[in-house]
């Protein structure tokens, strides 16, 4: 099999892209560096990637490059590629929303009809529900986007329907919730507390600290990607991918504290324009159809990040943890 991973020196394009080199025949990663945030990040989640031979990487950028002989040689399309971020989608930047999120999208869905794949798995995200009429959350709901981000989301994920009931492109978007672990990226709030605590700086949190995520280990967005693409499902299904760690930051806070063994000094600002209040979801149509669960509880994945930012802070274990709580069997992810 041949996959074609869009937003591959990301967070999650690179964990999805190590994932599927064992089965792939080839794995293809195309990004383009925005420069949302340093390249050198980016560059560091492909080392990986390129020790295999069975990869490829490709700099180009999906709003204006022909990618007509990438995808006549890919049998699976899996495009994480976007431009993320809730509280930098206003204003004037709204443009590369929509420029990296709906244009770059409908040109990937061009290419791919025109080749016949057989999958096309879309990164989307629980931002498109909004403040959600209803808890948990299934994908019946009504989306309505509480942030420009969510709106563009939205956009493409609709594109991706569009084309699956009009071509019959065996389209498939995945509802990220709240993911993290390692290599999230530097401005996801998780990344920040854990790095502001190494530091032993204050952590700024947006509003009271009760607004509540349904947060998700990496490793389980990266299993609901694989298996996404080659369960049979009807084209242009849509399906939630949450962890079940339905939490509070403040008590996301409270495990961090414990894990480092010290008490985090937190700085309380107000809540950012398009922050929802609440996230929760219900993931029975992933169970029913990819045979999807969530597998990491929220206290192991988040020692799995903060191990992995001790080893990329150069830090390691040794004298940052107290009477050492971390205890995972696993050495950290992404570190090398």
């Amino acid at each position: 099999m041949r996959y074609l991973v869009t937003g591959v020196a990301g967070f999650l394009g690179s964990h999805v892209a190590e994932a599927l080199l064992a089965p792939a025949t080839t794995v293809v990663g195309v990004d383009c560096f925005t420069d949302y945030y340093s390249r050198a990040t980016k560059e560091r989640n492909l080392r990986r990637l390129l020790r295999s031979e069975k990869f490829t990487f490709v700099e180009a950028d999906l709003r204006y490059a022909d990618l007509s002989d990438l995808v006549a040689t890919t049998d699976v399309v899996l495009h994480q590629a976007g431009q993320p971020g809730v509280r930098t989608s206003w204003g004037e930047d709204f443009a590369a929303y929509v420029d990296h999120n709906v244009v770059a999208t409908h040109r990937l869905l061009e290419w791919s009809r025109r080749a016949d794949i057989r999958r096309f798995v879309y990164a989307s995200s629980s931002s498109v529900y909004g403040n959600a009429e209803s808890y948990p959350t299934s994908e019946a709901n009504l989306p309505r986007p509480f942030s420009p981000y969510g709106v563009t989301k939205l956009a493409a994920e609709h594109l991706c329907g569009a084309y699956a009931e009009n071509w019959d492109l065996p389209t498939v978007a995945l509802r990220y919730f709240t993911v993290y672990g390692p290599r999230q990226r530097p401005d996801m709030a998780i990344h920040r507390f854990v790095r502001a605590a190494i530091e032993g700086r204050d952590i700024h949190l947006y509003g009271t600290g009760e607004q509540a995520r349904d947060f998700t280990h990496v490793d389980d967005v990266v299993r609901a990607n694989v298996l996404a693409a080659w369960k049979p499902v009807r084209p242009g299904t849509v399906l939630n991918v949450a962890g079940g760690s339905h939490e509070s930051v403040n008590m996301l806070l409270d495990k961090l504290a414990d894990i480092m063994d010290r008490p985090l000094a937190i700085k309380r600002s107000e809540a950012c324009a398009g922050d929802v209040g609440n996230t929760r979801a219900d993931c029975s149509e992933a169970a029913r159809l990819l045979d999807w669960r969530p597998l990491v509880d929220l206290a192991s994945g988040l020692t799995n990040q903060v191990e992995w930012q001790l080893a990329a802070s150069g830090m390691g274990r040794a004298g940052s943890l107290g009477r050492g709580r971390l205890s995972m069997s696993r050495a950290p992810a992404g570190t090398g």
